[in-house]
């Protein structure tokens, strides 16, 4: 199975890939930060909001506290990606510690945004998390690349790297 130092290791890659992109989205015009690429969260700034608020929901929902969340028109700002998404991820790095290998087997329960009840693993939350944010970054890196940029290397064998 994974183990929880393996889990921090992954949200740590996470914040580190996320950091990087929205370094690099800072430097775009106003216009090609919000470009609609006709995608669910339509531009740079909208996916990178998306996944900053489902690492908040996620991270709530692990202290069952998700109903005490307030999501707003104010998250859609770099400011808020650069200074208030650090912060999570460190949430998510003082969550884990707490936690055992053999706590992060078991389920929490919590309700979805359409108020479906589900619970489900610690680690297969964590693992979601991070491949969600994969899979968003690569979606921002496409859209940079159409914008005629250049996006970071975000792989994760870059981040190891990087150590």
């Amino acid at each position: 199975m994974v183990s929880k130092d393996t889990l921090i290791a992954h949200i740590d890659y996470a914040a580190w890939a996320s950091r990087r992109l929205v370094s690099a989205v800072a430097e775009l015009p106003e216009d090609q930060l919000h470009h609609d690429f006709g995608t669910a969260d339509k531009s740079v700034l909208g996916t990178l909001t998306h996944l900053y608020r489902a690492d908040r929901i996620w991270l709530s929902r692990m202290h069952q506290a998700a109903d005490k969340l307030v999501l707003s028109d104010a998250d859609f700002q770099l400011s808020v990606l650069r200074d208030d998404w650090p912060a999570i991820y460190n949430g998510w790095n003082h969550c884990l510690a707490g936690l055992s290998d053999e706590q992060i087997l078991e389920s929490i329960s919590y309700l979805d945004l359409k108020g479906n009840a589900w619970s489900t693993p610690v680690y297969q939350i964590v693992l979601h998390l991070v491949n969600h944010g994969t899979h968003h970054r690569g979606q921002v890196s496409g859209f940079l690349r159409t914008l005629g940029q250049k996006p970071p290397v975000l792989d994760l064998i870059a981040y190891y790297r990087s150590l």
